[in-house]
């Protein structure tokens, strides 16, 4: 268990460390940005863990426990409404042959590269953070949005399952896009046990894996999912390719490149099926999911763009963008680390993501 961050992570962990029982009544704080903010992301990461792996030490019957589902609808409500916000809800009226299009203005909206980046600039120290934060997600690679697979049925639900067999290697392990990043991590001398970095890892890395378990676990948001995935593919094959040249311009390659390599490759494969037969194959069946599929994207395209100017204000300005150095053991208990300022951790940015 990582240390909390707050009122809100200290209150569930020190719930989640005892058998489950009754929680007294606990008052949501006000937070300024809900999209990044320490406490809540931290929080959601835990709650949402628990539907994933686990966590270590705590009784499995907390997961489908009432009152820590009650406290976890609150903190989604308060994500989800900042979401909509910041990236309203457009209805829209998309024939299914033209999500594609619709998909890719989404993409080619504006933003910071982090891979340009890292493929021109990027220390092997920054390098070795940019894996840790991914780490957040891509050691569970596939998972969020395996959620939607019985949530769909048709073209949409066997275009969702060819791309998820390929996430996790058709069928060998070794080959699971988990497990090669798990390689890569190794290779740069970092951890690769799961979930072993939570504690430096920021709230708005957090919010962007919260994001995608926060669409695939609920039956409601199964079109902001499929958008989140669609646009996903559509904007990885370039990004993974500027990456792999990133670091091999440092020296590595091998292990160290190969789960990039490989998404290069597969990602533009899945471009075409993502956004023809699972996106437009379900505005097909449902017009009316146009509009949440591209809510769905647009919500990806807005944490994301937060994410990397994160990343990249701070190695501009010559900060490491973890909570703390990896070589300075644990956080605090508010997840800073010394020096820190809280309103550098995320700037209000609402551009899209150009990758």
């Amino acid at each position: 268990m990582p240390p909390s961050r707050g009122s809100l992570s200290e209150y569930v962990i020190g719930a989640l460390v005892r058998e489950p029982h009754e929680l007294a009544p606990l008052l949501l704080p006000e937070l300024e940005d809900p999209l990044a903010d320490e406490d809540l992301h931290l929080t959601l990461y835990l709650l949402y863990e628990l539907h994933y792996r686990g966590l270590p030490g705590v009784d499995q019957r907390w997961e489908w426990w009432a009152p820590l589902l009650r406290l976890r609808g609150e903190l989604e409500e308060c994500f989800e409404r900042a979401l909509l916000e910041a990236v309203p809800l457009k209805q829209v009226d998309v024939a299914p042959e033209e999500m594609d299009v619709a998909l890719r203005s989404v993409a080619e909206e504006e933003g910071p590269s982090l891979s340009k980046y890292i493929r021109d600039k990027a220390t092997l120290a920054q390098v070795r953070e940019f894996m840790v934060h991914r780490s957040a997600y891509q050691l569970k690679e596939a998972d969020p949005h395996s959620w939607a697979i019985p949530r769909l049925s048709g073209v949409p639900k066997a275009a969702l399952v060819e791309i998820q067999t390929d996430e996790y290697g058709r069928g060998r392990p070794e080959w699971m896009h988990a497990q090669l990043f798990a390689s890569a991590m190794q290779a740069l001398s970092l951890d690769s046990s799961y979930g072993a970095y939570l504690p430096f890892i920021p709230g708005v890395t957090l919010a962007t894996v919260n994001l995608m378990s926060l669409f695939g676990l609920h039956r409601r948001l199964r079109g902001a999912i499929v958008g989140h995935l669609a646009l996903f593919e559509m904007t990885s094959s370039v990004p993974n390719r500027r990456y792999a040249e990133g670091i091999r311009r440092l020296g590595l390659d091998g292990e160290a490149t190969l789960f990039f390599d490989e998404h290069t490759t597969a990602d533009a494969v899945h471009e075409q099926v993502a956004a023809t037969d699972l996106a437009g194959g379900l505005v097909r069946q449902e017009p009316e999911m146009a509009a949440a599929i591209l809510w769905g994207a647009r919500a990806l395209n807005l944490l994301e763009t937060r994410w990397a100017s994160h990343l990249l204000n701070h190695w501009q300005t010559g900060r490491p963008s973890l909570l703390a150095d990896l070589q300075s053991g644990p956080v605090d208990g508010r997840g800073l680390s010394r020096g820190a300022e809280t309103d550098e951790l995320v700037r209000p940015i609402t551009e899209g993501l150009h990758l």
